[in-house]
């Protein structure tokens, strides 16, 4: 049963003492973000790119990587980054694209994440990623925002 169907069953209900609604939750969403792992996984390629590496080695390789980017195709530069950086990108931007992040931030500024995983990316759809990482984010509030209302309720 989803949300708006217990709602819709506690109407039914005549319940009418004071609770969080599936309204109070959506009202009280300010943002909504959604980004890949894939994403967050070229900003880590950027950051190494950028760092000032310790290691001389490390610091030539990402100077050398950087040097080519500018002649090589997206996928190519993702490749030599990953290589640089010693890791397997097949199997790096292959599941990390997989993984969808929603990120809610509240009307008080605070954040709650929720997050989707395919485990086949024959399956993968972004919509659908995107629509159960919000749900799952949004379960998190749920918990927040009831004991704000009991808190209220107690002081009162």
């Amino acid at each position: 049963m989803d949300d708006q169907a217990i709602e819709q069953e506690i109407i039914a209900k005549g319940k009418t003492a004071p609770r969080v609604t599936p309204a109070d939750i959506e009202a009280n969403i300010a943002e909504t973000h959604f980004f890949t792992a894939g994403a967050a996984l070229d900003a880590v390629r950027l950051q190494w790119l950028m760092a000032d590496h310790d290691d001389p080695l490390e610091r030539q390789a990402a100077r050398d990587v950087a040097s080519r980017l500018g002649t090589m195709s997206e996928y190519a530069g993702r490749r030599d980054i990953d290589i640089a950086m010693g890791r397997d990108g097949n199997l790096w931007s292959q599941s990390l694209g997989l993984l969808t992040f929603c990120v809610l931030v509240l009307r008080n500024g605070f954040t709650v994440t929720g997050e989707s995983a395919c485990a086949s990316p024959e399956n993968f759809d972004a919509e659908i990623g995107r629509s159960i990482a919000r749900d799952n984010a949004v379960q998190k509030i749920w918990p927040l925002m009831g004991y704000a209302l009991k808190q209220q309720l107690h002081t009162a």
